[in-house]
């Protein structure tokens, strides 16, 4: 199986460089994928400029007409994507069709983007005068997306940047790349006409010629923090608009009056789910005032009852991380807080999962006694790792949280609307949940961190999508009765009479 770039409605052959494609369930390798250099980037490009002056143009019902028939075949094809997701990135099948489906949610908000594009009208501003303002597209616009959602972040993007007459490329990533070549054959079905929506797939090579190309107007992304500030700064220094999030390293805070059950299964579903390889996972638990032995009891039974195993078998409720090297930096963080002094209340490290003995598998680890020097705290780990720290106050749970470099999500367990409503005021974080583990907002909303975790000024999909994709136009009228058309322009700066 090879996987190669989709440009002008077609996936082309490649004679380039190509890189493996692995299942992290085996560690073997099930295909290729090709990488593009700046030729390659620069022949979508030119398709898209082409494409999108027509698309531009496109009457908003087309628009909505097509993201409505891609919606449906989304729908149709949840589940032979999820399949497509959980082969390449390892996740379960229903965590993969549980991220089409939050993806959905933003194709849903782009099929009514005739309400989201409608200007202002000012009448008679001056005597005979009217004002009125619209949005237009960008012109031809790129995502950069990363292995741990292959369908919903790059959803995200795409369908508010096409619904308001953009062209997009998506740049992948290349470990988990088929995906992208799935949507973009449903986008083909749903009507969409050839070039507006694009793949390249690729590495840094690929990157740099989005970022510099001088008809990419505007670049999406989402990943580490080190290369959003490098996309923004490359970016930014190209002339280019620039959105993109960076890393996280996500806090719930544990409450006394909590219900600890409840809240030690929904922490464990947000530490391991997709084997905590998501920008909003939960790798910190902040236990207040005592609850500590209370809730490391009730996530050490949360801990030991996941089923690790390869995503497709129907028993398994988590599956490998990405690669062997996520899975050594893992590792690494548990012998490194175990060697400093910290307590494995359960140890990961040495799980093997019968018949997949080279697979990239990790078991769920919950770690305390952890300094906030260790990199098993203050790293993004992007693995299957909890960390319990313990605190005496809400406001120190609230000081360690604000002391971190990220403000992407976070999280409050407790029965108290006083203890919620400071914490949401106090809390120096983008995206927050009370009682809900991973405060990721419906396409309605938007999505987005502060601090490191957001490199410029626009947050993601919904509203905040639509002001990024588009830009401003301001349109002043003036049309003069006969009588009034000898009458001369004043040379001063004109009043409002």
């Amino acid at each position: 199986m090879t996987v190669s770039h989709w440009i002008d409605g077609a996936q082309v052959p490649s004679d380039g460089a190509s890189q493996p494609i692995l299942d992290p369930s085996t560690g073997q390798q099930i295909g290729e994928v090709a990488l593009a250099d700046a030729a390659v980037v620069d022949a979508a490009v030119t398709s898209a400029v082409a494409a999108q002056r027509g698309w531009g143009d496109a009457s908003l019902a087309k628009r909505m007409e097509v993201m409505y028939a891609f919606r449906q075949l989304l729908v149709d094809n949840t589940q032979e994507l999820a399949r497509i997701i959980s082969r390449e990135h390892g996740k379960t099948v229903p965590d993969a069709a549980g991220e089409i489906a939050r993806g959905r949610e933003s194709v849903e908000f782009a099929c009514g983007i005739g309400a989201h594009l409608k200007g202002d009208y000012s009448s008679n501003v001056s005597s005979g005068v009217d004002v009125h303002s619209i949005r237009q597209p960008l012109g031809v616009v790129a995502g950069i997306t990363p292995f741990n959602f292959p369908a919903m972040v790059p959803m995200w993007m795409h369908p508010i940047a096409i619904a308001t007459g953009n062209a997009f490329i998506l740049k992948p990533s290349e470990r988990d790349p088929s995906a992208s070549n799935f949507v973009a054959g449903l986008y083909k079905r749903a009507g969409l006409p050839d070039g507006v929506f694009q793949v390249v797939h690729g590495g840094k090579d690929a990157v740099d010629a989005l970022l510099t190309h001088p008809q990419v107007a505007a670049v999406s992304f989402v990943g580490s923090t080190p290369i959003a500030r490098y996309v923004q700064q490359t970016a930014i220094g190209a002339g280019k608009r620039v959105q993109a999030l960076g890393g996280a390293n996500n806090h719930a805070v544990v409450m006394p009056d909590a219900d600890m059950a409840f809240a030690a299964s929904q922490i464990a579903a947000g530490a391991f789910g997709s084997a905590g390889e998501r920008c909003m996972a939960v790798p910190v638990a902040v236990a207040v005032g005592g609850a500590g032995e209370a809730l490391i009891a009730e996530l050490r039974k949360e801990a030991e009852a996941i089923v690790v195993g390869p995503g497709d078998k129907a028993s398994t409720t988590m599956g490998p991380v990405i690669t062997a090297a996520s899975k050594q930096r893992v590792v690494d963080f548990i012998a490194e807080a175990v060697a400093g002094g910290a307590e494995a209340v359960v140890d990961g490290r040495g799980l093997v999962v019968a018949g997949h003995e080279e697979g990239f598998f990790v078991g769920p680890t919950v770690l305390r006694g952890v300094q906030t020097s260790m990199r098993a705290y203050c790293d993004e780990v992007f693995g299957p790792l909890l960390v319990v720290m313990e605190v005496d106050t809400l406001e120190d749970a609230i000081a360690l949280i604000n002391s971190g470099p990220y403000g992407n999500g976070t999280a409050i367990f407790t029965a108290s609307g006083e203890a919620a409503r400071v914490f949401t005021e106090r809390v120096e974080v983008g995206m927050i949940g009370v009682n809900v583990p991973i405060p990721v907002p419906v396409g309605y909303y938007s999505f987005g961190g502060w601090k490191n975790s957001l490199f410029g000024d626009h947050h993601a999909h919904g509203p905040e999508g639509v002001r990024f994709y588009t830009r401003a136009k301001a349109i002043t009228t003036r049309w003069p009765h006969q009588a009034q058309r000898n009458v001369s322009a004043s040379l001063n700066f004109p009043g409002h009479t």
